[in-house]
């Protein structure tokens, strides 16, 4: 007996429609009408006997069945295009959208891509540098790495690391001290660098609270220093000799290891959230995806 399908044409359109967000959107893409759009999504509907979308504050919302089909016809069209590729232009290279933040994306990223990108010589990545919130369909990213596990409650989010913060400083700024380093209480308000997260995070460890936690409770002057409303800039500065970042171990792994940086003190802060990644549940079976998660395991 043969399968009973849905027809060609509705999937697509409906997968367009979700992806993109809307009637006109899709019908740009696919190059026909909002309306054609529309009576192909209305045919897919009759086909399953289920509403999929619902119309809020005139925009295209999945219903629970809308978002079941799309999780489905997203990966069934992406195959479908691999497959025409491969078969029309000979072997298919695996196209990969990642998203993350500036920090994250030239302070780690970049550094350890390639050794992904040489274990997966096929896949060709699109790296994305934005903050949150981002529009996955839009912009038809395969994952994003976020910092918190709350931002995108409807995607799938696996923890990846917490990152810590601690003093960091260059050999060379420690040499031109009139006096050795030996007690937190003697780094100066003009020799830190603070760093700014704006007003919508406050899980980033301040000055403050690492010289509470180091016995020496003071409230610096931030003016008296340095500050930067990117992590990756301050230890870009304590890079340059430019006084004491808290930065993360993380973005300066590299720098530790090979002596750029020194870490006068043990104590450490770690950061209020995890570090994650995000992706659609249409692309949980995406091999480059898969490989991508398993590989940042073993790097982070």
């Amino acid at each position: 007996m043969a399968a009973r399908l849905p027809p060609l044409n509705a999937v697509k359109a409906f997968e367009a429609s979700a992806r993109l967000g809307g009637f006109s959107q899709a019908a740009r893409e696919l190059g026909v009408t909002a309306g054609a759009v529309s009576q192909q999504v209305k045919l897919l509907e009759e086909f399953f006997a289920k509403q999929l979308f619902t119309r809020r504050n005139n925009q295209l919302q999945l219903t629970d069945a809308g978002l079941a089909v799309y999780a489905d016809s997203a990966q069934v069209i992406e195959r479908l295009t691999d497959m025409t590729r491969r078969l029309l232009e000979g072997k298919v290279r695996s196209r990969f959208v990642i998203s993350t933040h500036a920090s994250v994306a030239v302070h780690w990223l970049n550094r350890r891509l390639p050794d992904f990108l040489a274990a997966e010589p096929d896949v060709r990545c699109v790296i994305r540098v934005e903050e949150d919130p981002v529009d996955f369909a839009q912009n038809h990213i395969d994952l994003r790495i976020c910092y918190g596990q709350h931002l995108y409650p409807e995607m799938v989010t696996r923890s990846l690391i917490r990152d810590v913060a601690t003093p960091l400083c260059a050999p060379s700024f420690l040499a031109r001290r009139r006096t050795p380093l030996r007690d937190p209480q003697e780094i100066q308000d003009s020799e830190l660098i603070h760093i700014d997260w704006g007003g919508s995070f406050a899980s980033y460890p301040s000055w403050a609270e690492w010289f509470a936690a180091a016995g020496v409770p003071r409230a610096p002057q931030i003016e008296l220093g340095h500050t930067t409303q990117m992590s990756s800039l301050a230890v870009d500065l304590a890079l340059a000799g430019r006084g004491f970042a808290l930065g993360q171990r993380l973005l300066a792994r590299e720098e530790l290891a090979d002596g750029r940086l020194a870490a006068p003190f043990e104590l450490s802060l770690a950061l209020g959230h995890d570090y994650c990644s995000v992706h659609p549940h249409s692309r949980t079976d995406k091999r480059v995806v898969r490989a991508f998660l398993d590989w940042a395991k073993r790097s982070l």
